[in-house]
């Protein structure tokens, strides 16, 4: 008789987890043989969770629907925390997966944690070393550090982050962030903009500036002032054309459409689905943005990017030249998305390079160390199969270089 599987109970509860989280989701379906993988949704974001797993023709095995109108962090965790003890308890899975850093990733955590299941965390050891920034994913990402037994590092400066934070070696694998995964695979797939909701935007003749901004830290006048600037590279570029897809957060909503509403050559959007932004994104000529997913997919896509905060847990590419850290000031974002319009080889140089997030094969990193940790297997993976783009490594494994774990806004800039 074969061994009985190993029961694997993977969370997920916004898009951006979603989009990292389904080809490990594949990538555990393919180990059938080893491992039962049952996919949990608390749809902490319902509308935007549901067009990825639409995208991906993923059906979790129980969605436990969390969303409530005008929800607290407060009320959202409790609610989390409580079905997930339930869903759990129920469940006796082996192992809990999570992806980041969302009060679904914190809440499910400790349900596990309180009944003793271990905790895999993907995406492990970013920090910003500012609690309050962003808001609320350091705090989140730091307490589920604490709550884990397998730490999924994407790079090897994340390791470096747990490593100092006292996390043991043998407890962290490089892997390789899974968005790259996710990129490699939807790319391969035919797309046209004829047959999108951006069928209506003019792109021909123009060079296209993609900008997101939605995080709770730019909310007022810091998010104001993302939007004068780009009222004025309008203002400065006949040829600039700006595609903004709009959050449905009614802070974020207020703002950019009364300020941004009816200009010219900036096109306002609803949200859209995976497919159409990631095809978007590589139409773009450079991409403004605070998320933290787009930061790790720009470089992916050679996009020169702007990032539009004060600091950024994922300093990688800024290293690699690939990204730029400006913050929210008008004069800063006008002056580098100014710069990268006009210089043939600053473009170039934010455009080429090594993409310091991935190589496509994180998942199965992934299930492979699942696979490993279920048999009992030592090391989790071999230090030759991990990911790891620059560094050299000593024989024992350990980055040779070490460089800074935080990327501020230059001061000049803000």
């Amino acid at each position: 008789m074969g061994h009985p599987s190993l029961r694997v109970a993977v969370v997920i509860g916004t898009r951006p987890e979603s989009i990292k989280m389904m080809p490990v989701i594949d990538a555990l379906k393919a180990q059938a043989d080893q491992l039962e993988t049952i996919v949990i949704a608390t749809a902490q974001h319902r509308q935007m969770l549901d067009q990825v797993l639409s995208l991906f023709h993923i059906t979790p095995d129980i969605d436990l629907d969390l969303m409530r109108p005008q929800q607290t962090l407060a009320d959202l965790t409790a609610r989390v925390l409580h079905m997930m003890d339930v869903t759990l308890r129920d469940l006796r899975p082996a192992l809990l997966l999570v992806q980041g850093d969302t009060t679904t990733v914190l809440a499910a955590s400790l349900a596990a944690f309180y009944l003793k299941i271990p905790v895999g965390h993907i995406e492990a050891g970013l920090r910003s070393h500012n609690i309050y920034n962003p808001f609320p994913e350091e705090a989140n990402r730091c307490l589920t550090s604490q709550l884990t037994a397998m730490h999924f590092a994407p790079t090897p400066l994340a390791r470096q982050t747990l490593l100092h934070a006292g996390i043991p070696h043998d407890k962290i694998v490089v892997t390789g962030n899974t968005v790259v995964d996710t990129l490699q695979a939807l790319l391969r797939k035919p797309f046209t903009f004829h047959n999108s909701p951006l069928a209506h935007i003019p792109f021909d003749n123009h060079r296209v500036v993609l900008v997101t901004s939605h995080r709770r830290e730019s909310w007022g006048q810091e998010l104001h002032n993302i939007c004068l600037a780009l009222q004025e590279l309008v203002e400065r570029f006949s040829d600039v054309l700006v595609v903004y897809p709009v959050h449905l957060n009614p802070h974020v909503r207020q703002t950019v459409m009364s300020v941004l509403g009816g200009t010219e050559r900036i096109c306002l959007t609803e949200p859209l689905d995976y497919c159409t932004f990631l095809n978007l994104m590589a139409r773009a000529h450079v991409i403004l943005t605070d998320s933290g997913g787009i930061q790790e997919e720009a470089p992916t896509l050679h996009k020169p990017l702007l990032v539009l905060r004060q600091l950024t847990e994922r300093p990688e590419a800024f290293h690699a030249g690939l990204a730029k850290v400006v913050g929210t000031s008008r004069a800063a974002i006008v002056a580098e998305a100014s710069r990268l319009l006009t210089d043939p080889e600053a473009y170039r140089a934010m455009s080429c390079g090594t993409n310091p997030y991935g190589d496509g094969c994180a998942s199965e990193r992934i299930a492979e160390v699942i696979c490993r940790w279920a048999r009992g297997d030592s090391p989790l993976l071999a230090p030759e199969a991990e990911f790891n783009p620059f560094e050299e490594r000593d024989p024992l494994g350990d980055p040779v270089r070490t460089i800074g774990l935080t990327t501020h806004v230059t001061a000049a800039l803000v």
